[in-house]
């Protein structure tokens, strides 16, 4: 690992160069925690079995190759080991010799009878963080459901709340799950690798996806937990303030949010109506929620004859919160995602030039970018062994 306690000079180099990470993990969460890292300099080993990681056939292909792999592979070594081989498992554990991170995402006990759970690793390398991702974590009842993420997103109460108030519960349009779960993953890895730097001892993370979830709505947790109260589906408008919401434009729809009085002064101003501001029915936020569709009547009664543009300068001018409902490609396209540097340009040897996403943490004399795209099945076992035996050399 690199040095320690900022000894290191910020000439560029990244976070985590130096880090080595084993990466037994596949499909989203646990690919997506160890893509994060590869971003920021770590050496992640992708070990997969012999017919590959499950993501490397499904779709979008292009050229044969899957495409939502490339997203959440980017940057990673490949080597192709049969975990139920004992010669596998020797290699698997001569490389945690040297190794600082675990990553895996089987379901709870499996590694460990392979041979290759927390205890056993650990017993190679003390210093070895090891982060386990599964759907439901390492105890609890639900132990051994399996767990995809419509799964989580159904018991964790969050398509519960999502959808319109006399429709039914709507799945969120990306795998958050998934995500929550990787995310969380890597900051418990991180967590644990400054820990062990203080102690020179590794830790074994538990991370699950319906935890990570379930922890990711803090309003719902408010309402539930001290209010006594169960949320409901409120469609496209906030639980508790308004206006909060979306509304119609002209030309479709516009996202819109003021949450506390002055605002609503100023948005009153804006919309014509001062004595709007004064209204008994929205003298408070709650107030304003209870009779939000007499607001929303207002609203979209003021924007009918003008473009969602139109609408967001008008609204922006005032330093009102707002903004047109962009399409994903919009959003990817946009100059924003330029200037943050979300995306990073690589060559790939059969997809040829093209863009993959890069993590979104800036860190001050860090480079971004760079890196390479995804590897194929294997494509770098005869250099991973290379390093292992000159390790032992």
């Amino acid at each position: 690992m690199s040095e320690a306690n900022g000894a290191k000079p910020l000439d560029g180099a990244k976070p985590l160069d130096g880090v080595r990470v084993l990466d037994f993990t596949r499909v989203l969460a646990g690919p997506y925690c160890t893509a994060m890292l590869a971003d920021l300099g770590a050496d992640v080993i992708k070990i997969e079995g012999p017919k590959g990681d499950d993501y490397r056939h499904i779709g979008p292909f292009r050229d044969g190759e899957s495409l939502l792999f490339q997203t959440v592979n980017r940057g990673k070594r490949s080597i192709a080991l049969d975990l139920k081989d004992p010669k596998a498992v020797a290699r698997v554990k001569a490389l945690a010799r040297s190794a600082d991170m675990v990553v895996e995402n089987f379901r709870p006990g499996v590694m460990a009878r392979l041979g290759l759970g927390p205890n056993d690793l650990r017993a190679v390398n003390p210093r070895l963080v090891y982060v386990s991702v599964s759907g439901f974590g390492q105890t609890g009842p639900d132990v051994k459901r399996p767990a995809y993420d419509i799964i989580v997103q159904a018991l964790s109460g969050l398509m519960h709340v999502t959808g319109e108030p006399d429709g039914p519960p709507t799945m969120i349009g990306e795998a958050v799950g998934d995500v929550a779960g990787g995310l969380f993953a890597a900051f418990g890895a991180m967590v644990a690798l400054y820990d062990r730097e203080r102690t020179g001892q590794g830790r074994h993370v538990d991370l699950a996806l319906f935890d990570a979830l379930v922890s990711m709505m803090p309003t719902a947790a408010a309402r539930v937990l001290l209010a006594g109260d169960e949320p409901m589906r409120t469609g496209n408008r906030h639980a508790l303030s308004a206006p909060f919401g979306t509304y119609r434009a002209a030309d479709g729809h516009f996202a819109l949010a003021v949450l506390n009085d002055r605002l609503f002064e100023a948005f009153a101003h804006v919309l014509g109506d001062e004595g709007l501001a004064c209204d008994p029915r929205f003298a408070s936020d709650a107030l304003r929620r209870e009779n939000e569709p007499a607001l929303a009547t207002l609203i979209e009664g003021w924007a009918s004859d003008m473009t969602m543009d139109q609408v967001v300068e008008r609204l922006g001018e005032a330093g009102i919160p707002a903004a047109p409902i962009r399409t994903a490609g919009e959003a990817w396209r946009s100059e924003q995602v330029v200037a943050r540097g979300l995306t990073r340009a690589v060559e790939d040897s059969t997809l040829g030039a093209m863009l993959l996403p890069e993590q979104p943490v800036h860190f001050s004399g860090a480079a971004r970018g760079g890196g390479r795209s995804a590897p194929r099945l294997n494509q770098h076992e005869a250099e991973i062994l290379g390093d292992l035996d000159a390790g032992d050399a």
